[in-house]
């Protein structure tokens, strides 16, 4: 009986293009998903994710949904894609799920962490997960900045998309900036986030630390709908998706 599931994947975007399907590669996270699911039952299938990760980018629990016509227990199903899967996609956990479930549509919000790197010396380790900066910002200017930021705004300015035909508005919920020895965390709740709008807030917030832009100044920006009056794109390996809710 063709049954939907939910699927909790974890994945280590660095070699990736993204999740969505990409012309021209099958280095995307949906692409690696459905080519193992379509080998275990036999038909295509189509993998449909809360969110679209931009490349490079990582997640450490993103859902994902996918009708399957198969025999396997959810264990099972969980264990076949683990052995197929690259050892950079690792399926945590694979749950039956009403026919009605849609991993982007029942999603009601999300949360993003981008992690900077202050230290004196290189993070090898770290290096393909945090984004290094040259100099220590300010983190009471930024928790300033913040504030002027959470609530529901239209974020057109921190919006890569020009061409973006849907509403720009969004509701950010909470933005928490904590420093913690060598490292910087930004961690962002909010009912949805738009292309790139996690690390142009980054971007954006960096430059205030650095003083480069005054905390109230957020309040122009926002105003403004203007993307190039916003701060740079941060780098993507910085990102990791962190968690979906749902009810």
């Amino acid at each position: 009986m063709r049954q939907n599931y939910r699927l909790t994947i974890a994945y280590d975007g660095s070699r990736y293009y993204g999740w969505e399907h990409q012309p021209n590669t099958d280095l995307t996270i949906q692409g690696k998903l459905e080519n193992v699911l379509s080998l275990m039952v036999g038909t295509p299938v189509e993998v449909i994710g809360a969110g679209r990760t931009d490349a490079g980018v990582h997640a450490k629990a993103m859902i994902a949904n996918a009708f399957l016509e198969t025999e396997l227990s959810e264990e099972e199903i969980r264990d076949y894609m683990n052995r197929y899967l690259p050892d950079d996609i690792c399926a945590k956990e694979v749950r039956r799920a009403g026919d009605r479930f849609h991993s982007r549509y029942n999603a009601l919000g999300k949360t993003y962490c981008y992690t900077c790197y202050m230290g004196a010396t290189k993070p090898v380790f770290d290096r393909k997960y945090v984004y290094v900066l040259e100099e220590s910002p300010d983190v009471e200017r930024m928790r300033q900045a913040a504030e002027y930021l959470m609530g529901e705004h239209d974020f057109a300015s921190f919006c890569s998309n020009p061409r973006m035909k849907k509403s720009t508005v969004r509701k950010v919920d909470s933005i928490e900036i904590v420093q913690k020895g060598d490292y910087l965390t930004f961690t962002y709740h909010g009912t949805g986030f738009l292309q790139h709008m996690v690390r142009i807030l980054t971007g954006t917030l960096l430059e205030v630390g650095y003083g480069r832009r005054t905390p109230e100044s957020m309040q122009e920006l926002l105003e403004a709908k203007k993307r190039a009056l916003a701060g740079p794109t941060a780098p993507a390996q910085g990102l990791c998706m962190v968690k979906v809710d749902y009810h």
